[in-house]
């Protein structure tokens, strides 16, 4: 019950204070507020540039041409080849005849149905194919090239070069909003520091009255502590509004597909929630970590 009693006057003294020094408390809500803000945006972009990263791996297939020469046991031969690879979805290795293939294009458009209506199985140009799945797209070009080299493989596909490279740009994408977010954290929370430090030396008389009447260091420090916490999450509550109307607005507006239907981003409910709550959980710990770091070095209680 004391424990409780101390906690809520610890917290009522820190709202006061917040109120009391309103011009340097409102600095330090601007600082973690433009701070999340930009977190918000970073965090967004990582997630749907993951999200889409995702999105490529599970499309993306080699295909392997098979020689018009090879026949049911030859096909049957390659197949048990390829399902022998180490980086191979066993699950996702599919044969496509040549005769499907062709319906299928036919079907598509008027163009091919009349260009290709007359083509007979042997003078047909289009060949009988594996479509594999893989389980590391790092490793997609060494399958490939294993694939091709398989006795009866004529070709091998897969959007070499291209994919790779868009592999590799969605990953440095991602490192570079990971870093922004780590970086932003730390400097948010050195500016804080300083800024309460300033409330605190506009306030040294009244810890020297606390120090007289004999406060522990310990009772100095909580009411600071809680007034950082206070000062993150009113710095929260703007990044979290703009996050949640932001997202959902821009979600509509592209109808949940960025440039392509290739480019899909990540449904708004429950995503932007948990972006929410991680920039409320940031910003209270940033501002108790400015809070505490202040009073510790420059304090020295």
């Amino acid at each position: 019950m004391k424990a409780l009693r101390i906690f809520s006057r610890n917290l009522r003294d820190s709202i006061k204070s917040v109120f009391r020094n309103f011009s340097l408390s409102l600095a330090s809500i601007s600082c973690i507020t433009i701070t999340l803000i930009v977190v918000s945006i970073s965090v967004l972009l990582s997630y749907n540039v993951n999200n889409f990263t995702s999105l490529v791996e599970k499309d993306v297939t080699i295909v392997a041409f098979i020689d018009n020469d090879a026949d049911e046991d030859k096909i049957s031969e390659i197949e048990t080849k390829i399902l022998e690879l180490d980086n191979v979805e066993k699950k996702n290795v599919s044969f496509h005849d040549k005769k499907e293939i062709s319906k299928e294009m036919m079907d598509t458009s008027e163009v091919f149905s009349d260009i290709m209506k007359d083509w007979s199985d042997d003078s047909t140009p289009i060949q009988n194919t594996y479509q594999v799945k893989v389980t590391n797209i790092d490793k997609i070009g060494n399958t490939a090239k294993k694939i091709q080299d398989i006795d009866g493989i004529s070709s091998v596909k897969y959007g070499e070069g291209m994919v790779e490279q868009l592999v590799s740009m969605f990953d440095m994408v991602r490192k570079i909003c990971i870093g922004i977010v780590v970086a932003l954290i730390v400097v948010n929370a050195f500016l804080i520091a300083n800024t309460i430090k300033i409330t605190i030396f506009s306030r040294r008389r009244e810890i020297e009255i606390m120090r007289l009447v004999g406060a522990s260091n310990l009772n100095i420090k909580i009411p600071f502590i809680f007034e950082g916490l206070f000062l993150g999450a009113l710095g929260s509550i703007l990044p979290i509004i703009l996050t949640i109307i932001g997202y959902k607005e821009l979600y509509k507006h592209f109808d949940g597909k960025m440039f392509s239907q290739f480019i899909q981003l990540v449904q708004p409910s429950p995503f932007i929630y948990y972006v929410c709550l991680l920039l409320l959980g940031l910003g209270m710990l940033v501002g108790m970590f400015g809070s505490w770091r202040a009073v510790r070095k420059y304090l020295k209680i």
